[in-house]
């Protein structure tokens, strides 16, 4: 199994820091959260972990047996892949699902494409019958099952996940949730999960950090916030928030 290292992750736009000073690891097969408000820098974290965003400063590593791959490199995007926030915005409309699996087979010249695609279908109980449809052919959950098949497809040992039930439906949210910890358990993946939602977060994660204007506030055990022993202000805040609106007496 593979873990992750991120030390003193800085990324920078015109001037404005997105993500400033974070740093965390990631144990191998452990499933790590990142929550904070809209626009603290959670996604940015993951995108410049994959390269999709610029790294203006510090490193990111894998974690494990020595000589693994670094970023950057196409041997390092088959060990850390990402799924993202919309189902419906991440896949090619005019492609069929086999084609978007089959995609990153081709780039990264991987020859049993039939038997790896045919796998990783039945993997996250979408089987045959859903290979040559077209995205909008698929229901929202049907959509992220795919995305999540198209991250596994390469065999990654690292999953990012951006916000990857917010723009579903609650009960397929718990489906999919679950059969995240399922793939997890069973391929011994590593998880850096983003959630605005902490009961998505301490549902699926073991440890996570709070971040806020791109710095990390703090990091604690998800028991430790289930049973509300945090240390920051701020970190009570989303508490509170989380909780929802209440209304006040007549």
């Amino acid at each position: 199994m593979i873990g992750l290292k991120v030390d003193a992750l800085r990324v920078v736009y015109d001037g404005f820091a997105a993500v400033d000073s974070v740093s965390f690891e990631v144990a191998p097969g452990e499933s790590f959260g990142i929550v904070g408000e809209s626009g603290s820098g959670k996604s940015t974290v993951l995108r410049a972990v994959c390269g999709l965003a610029p790294r203006t400063a510090g490193t990111v590593s894998l974690a494990g047996p020595p000589g693994l791959p670094q970023p950057g490199t196409k041997a390092f995007c088959r060990q850390v892949q990402m799924v993202f926030q919309d189902p419906y915005g991440s896949l090619h409309p005019r492609q069929t699902v086999d084609r978007a699996l089959a995609e990153a087979l081709s780039i990264h010249g991987v020859a049993d494409a039939e038997a790896r695609i045919e796998r990783v279908l039945d993997e996250v109980a979408l089987g045959p019958a859903f290979r040559f449809r077209y995205p909008h052919q698929l229901s929202g959950g049907q959509r992220q099952r795919v995305a999540i098949a198209r991250a596994l497809i390469l065999e990654p040992q690292v999953l990012l996940l951006d916000e990857p039930t917010s723009a579903l439906d609650a009960s397929v949210q718990a489906e999919v949730l679950n059969l995240l910890e399922a793939l997890r358990e069973r391929r011994g993946l590593s998880f850096v999960m983003v959630s605005h939602d902490l009961a998505v977060v301490t549902h699926l994660c073991q440890r996570l950090m709070v971040m806020r204007r791109g710095q990390v506030v703090e990091q604690l055990a998800a028991s430790d916030l289930a049973a509300r022993r945090v240390q920051a202000a701020y970190t009570r805040s989303l508490m509170q928030a989380s909780a929802g609106f209440v209304r006040g007496a007549a």
